[in-house]
């Protein structure tokens, strides 16, 4: 069974004894067969900045075919369930992400104050997902609330580190 992107980033919330218990249900939830893994449901997760070359690459929303039939009834319920109560205006909440990650895109590249940054972006259920490096923890909570400001976008989860160290990173991210 795979972990939600959110419940990962709650996880990269948590400090200490509380994250590492995170991390090692995560490691515990890698396909251990070897299955093929593909972004199945289309999560549009793109790099926007470049400017930090030894920043972790995030692994992105990666799937097996396991995992899609195991999410699929999750993510129709959890879609839908936003505009049944009238909160979105499209049928299912994931419907806006490809819209909503250009946007964001968009919006950093041309602000300007996070050019010196390597940062990527996920969406899921109007939800955008920072991860990357920055130089400072003031940049991070600046970028932060930057992408909060982007129309349709529900939240922000901010898995932003400053610097490019490998020991406390808040997101799985491919081998170096």
């Amino acid at each position: 069974m795979r972990l939600y992107p959110s419940y990962r980033s709650l996880c990269a919330l948590l400090g200490g004894s509380a994250m590492a218990l995170c991390a090692a249900g995560v490691a515990a939830q890698a396909p251990a067969d070897g299955s093929p893994r593909t972004n199945a449901f289309n999560d549009p997760f793109v790099q926007v900045t470049h400017a930090i070359d030894q920043c972790p690459v995030p692994e992105g929303p990666l799937y097996t075919e396991a995992e899609v039939r195991e999410l699929a009834h999750v993510r129709s319920q959890h879609g839908g369930s936003c505009h049944r109560v009238g909160r979105c205006r499209l049928p299912n909440s994931y419907l806006y992400d490809a819209e909503i990650i250009p946007r964001v895109q968009r919006y950093i590249q041309q602000d300007g104050r996070f050019d010196d940054t390597s940062v990527w972006v996920l969406g899921e259920r109007r939800l955008v997902t920072l991860k990357g490096c920055v130089q400072s923890q003031a940049q991070s909570e600046a970028l932060e609330k930057a992408v909060w400001l982007v129309d349709d976008v529900m939240g922000v989860i901010n898995l932003l580190q400053v610097g490019t160290a490998r020991d406390n990173l808040r997101y799985p991210a491919l081998p170096p």
